[in-house]
């Protein structure tokens, strides 16, 4: 990009209103992006050819992230086709029982998700088990699915997913980074998912015994699945390798400290020890395509982001944002958390709504001078809030497998962004203030 003068901040403003209105009109993603990217520009006063560069740049700024995401394909294929991630849930609801069914459940959605399931196909996983459940113990449709979504939230802000990588690579930290910082408020936020699904298992529709045969896990043939002790390998060699830097940091050992392993390789690694343990390696190439398939939506996104993020670099926006909110008096800590939560909300995704928010405030948050790691827990957690929105496909994935209508659905929104509000709040409180 070779721009004599930064464009106008409304540019970027208008571009960005642009691409959410599209997406909101269920035009493609992607395009939405690059159309508003495109027509922001332009009615910005930007030539032909600084609009191209423009797009060039923002697009290239994101390849890192695209090809972690990628990367992180490999794990995630492996652990969903594999049967390795329904192993794990079956394997915690059977430990703590039918008593403590709602932090079964909820605890299960949430290791699923952290070891790098995306959060819709762990609520899936999860959902069978949830109805069979539901049905012996009296726990009602609201409640069940409170305490997968809760947990699936709390999850994945510690996971290796997609988000996770974005926003990372967004505020140049390394992965092991944003999920260690992100623990804190993902225990808060399983703490108030199984507190308000403890108040809600008696409130609305219960499953019924139909529901429980048609949509539940019923008795099912675990020899088509792998034991627990192999299916567990894959995520703790993931988890093991990502942590090795941050505990040599911890601990002072200059050994570990200069031992940097990138995501980048340390997932698919992982994913292939996965494969060898539970002696399924000649499968290598199915659940690996699998994996790539499910990332391609993203990386796709991604790339669309870019471009926007190309924009706003191109204008003067961040300079105008960190003079407005010096100017009304508040603190700029707060910026993180909102342009998280806005960005979710407006495209009812975790992933969009923080691949958008780090590459739309970005700068203006380091502007500010908040630290990174701060930075990237609060748009993160800001990013759950409300992301489940219906013009996102999470609303109603969740809503089939629960067997929910809309309007039930609709109902268990407020509950949610309980969840994603505290998570928030914890997070804007313990990194933007304390520490």
């Amino acid at each position: 990009m070779h721009s004599i003068e930064p464009l106008e901040w409304y540019s970027a403003l208008i571009g960005l209103f642009i691409a959410i209105m599209l997406i909101l009109k269920k035009i493609n993603p992607v395009y939405s992006l690059f159309v508003g990217a495109i027509l922001g520009a332009v009615i910005g006063g930007g030539s032909l050819e600084q609009t191209i560069g423009l797009l060039t740049s923002g697009t290239q700024s994101v390849m890192g992230t695209v090809i972690r995401v990628l990367a992180a394909g490999v794990l995630a294929g492996v652990m969903m086709e594999s049967g390795a991630a329904e192993t794990i849930a079956q394997a915690i609801v059977r430990k703590m029982g039918e008593s403590k069914a709602i932090l079964a459940l909820a605890l299960a959605t949430m290791i699923i998700t952290a070891v790098g399931v995306f959060i819709p196909v762990a609520v899936l996983i999860v959902a069978p088990i949830a109805l069979s459940v539901g049905n012996k113990m009296g726990i009602s449709k609201l409640a069940l699915l409170q305490a997968l979504s809760g947990g699936g939230k709390a999850g994945n802000i510690i996971s290796p997913n997609p988000n996770t990588i974005a926003v990372a690579n967004g505020f140049h930290l390394s992965l092991s980074e944003v999920m260690i910082a992100g623990f804190i408020p993902a225990v808060f936020g399983l703490i108030i998912t199984v507190v308000v699904a403890s108040l809600l298992k008696n409130k609305g529709i219960m499953v019924s015994d139909e529901e429980a045969v048609t949509y539940g896990s019923g008795e099912k043939n675990d020899t088509a699945y792998p034991t627990l002790d192999k299916a567990i390998v894959a995520p703790v060699v993931a988890v093991i390798l990502l942590m090795i830097n941050p505990l040599g940091s911890i601990f002072h050992i200059n050994v570990l400290t200069e031992f940097r392993l990138d995501a980048m390789y340390v997932l698919p690694i992982a994913g292939i020890a996965g494969l060898i343990a539970m002696g399924q390696q000649h499968k290598v190439i199915a659940y690996t395509a699998s994996g790539l398939e499910k990332m391609t939506a993203t990386v796709l996104i991604l790339i669309g982001a870019g471009a926007i993020a190309g924009l706003i670099a191109a204008s003067n926006l961040s300079v105008q944002v960190v003079q407005l909110i010096n100017s009304m008096g508040i603190s700029g800590t707060f910026l993180a958390p909102i342009s998280g939560i806005l960005m979710a909300a407006a495209t009812a995704s975790t992933s969009t709504g923080t691949i958008l928010a780090t590459g739309t405030f970005g700068n203006a948050i380091a502007a500010i001078g908040i630290m990174p790691v701060a930075s990237a827990v609060m748009v993160h957690t800001g990013a759950t809030v409300i992301d489940s929105l219906p013009q996102g496909n999470y609303f109603h994935v969740t809503a089939q497998s629960m067997n929910m209508t809309i309007r039930q659905r609709m109902g268990l929104l407020p509950y949610e962004a309980i969840v994603g509000g505290t998570m928030t709040l914890v997070a804007t409180v313990l990194y933007g203030f304390i520490l």
